[in-house]
C-alpha cells in the first residue's frame, strides 16, 4: 500500500495537467517557449505516473482496469471483476 501522500500528489498532478492543458497547447502552438517555461512543472503530461487506483501501487499497472496485477489477480479470484475468470484447459 502506497503511502496516501503519494497518491495526493499524483491527484494534484492529474488537476494541474487538467488545469493548463488548454494553455500548454495554444502556447507550444505559437512557440512561445519562454511562456511555457513559466509553467509549473507538474502541469507538464510527462510528469504524471500510472498507479493503482485501489492500493496506488506504482509498478505492475494494467492500464484497461486501471489496478495492478496484485489487486487483479485477488479480485480476479472473488469474482469481482465481470467476464473474468481463471484459465483451465
Amino acid at each position: 500500500m502506497a503511502k496516501e501522500s503519494m497518491k495526493a500528489r499524483e491527484r494534484k498532478r492529474e488537476r494541474m495537467v487538467e488545469k493548463f492543458a488548454e494553455k500548454r497547447a495554444t502556447l507550444k502552438k505559437e512557440g512561445n517557449w519562454e511562456a511555457l517555461q513559466k509553467l509549473p512543472k507538474n502541469s507538464s503530461k510527462v510528469r504524471l505516473h500510472n498507479r493503482c487506483k485501489l492500493t496506488g501501487r506504482p509498478r505492475g499497472y494494467m492500464r484497461q482496469f486501471g489496478i495492478s496485477r496484485v489487486t487483479f489477480r485477488e479480485m480476479a479470484s472473488a469474482g469481482l471483476i465481470p467476464g473474468i475468470r481463471k484459465a483451465s484447459w
